[in-house]
């Protein structure tokens, strides 16, 4: 039962994460991703603290950032498993902290490059899902408390698969491997890291 709670919630947080990036143009999106990359050259990963919550929510924050392949992946799910109205509109207003790590849009077109299909609607939903829940960890982890000194830390996720991260910002998920490059996006209700591959909890 708990695990079931923890799922949906974090469901409803990867909704919350990237609904609102859909008012972000594609104009746009190029700077964004720009700005993404910034943050990693202003925080150490081993040291960084997060800022203390700030007053834009994680959706706010997201739609400054342009997800678009995520906000896609998150509607897609919630289209084909979850009833309506759907999660964005169930937890828009919630206040539970999560850590979440987004991939960059660059990141899924990579991972259907490599999966031969073209795009996110040519996966099951169920897999989707898997996939989304495994970027999602409950609480408030800032990179000092995801990224070690020296041994790896494992990292375990709502979908209750864990990962490991490097001393380096790598991470090393059950299917693939990532790097953390725009570390502590503070939001009023989570983290933000944001990594450049797509991370699986399967064996592609």
């Amino acid at each position: 039962m708990k695990t079931m709670k923890l799922k949906f919630k974090s469901l409803a947080l990867v909704a919350l994460v990237f609904a609102a990036v859909f008012a972000v143009s594609c104009e746009k999106e190029d700077d964004m991703f720009a700005e993404q990359q910034s943050y990693s050259s202003d925080v150490e990963l081993k040291k960084g603290r997060a800022l203390a919550p700030s007053d834009k929510s994680i959706a706010t924050i997201a739609g400054e950032a342009g997800f678009t392949e995520l906000v896609g992946a998150l509607v897609y799910v919630d289209n084909n498993i979850m009833p309506s109205p759907g999660l964005v509109n169930l937890f828009s207003n919630g206040t539970d902290q999560y850590t979440v790590f987004a991939p960059t849009n660059k990141a899924f077109q990579d991972l259907y490059g490599s999966l031969g299909v073209s795009g996110i609607t040519d996966l099951p939903a169920e897999l989707v899902l898997n996939v989304l829940l495994y970027h999602v960890v409950e609480g408030r982890r800032a990179a000092n408390s995801v990224v070690p000194p020296v041994k790896d830390r494992i990292i375990e996720t709502l979908l209750g698969t864990s990962f490991s991260v490097s001393s380096a910002g790598m991470i090393t998920a059950v299917g693939n491997t990532a790097n953390i490059v725009s570390p502590n996006i503070s939001a009023s209700n989570g983290i933000i890291h944001v990594i450049d591959a797509v991370i699986l909890p399967i064996v592609p």
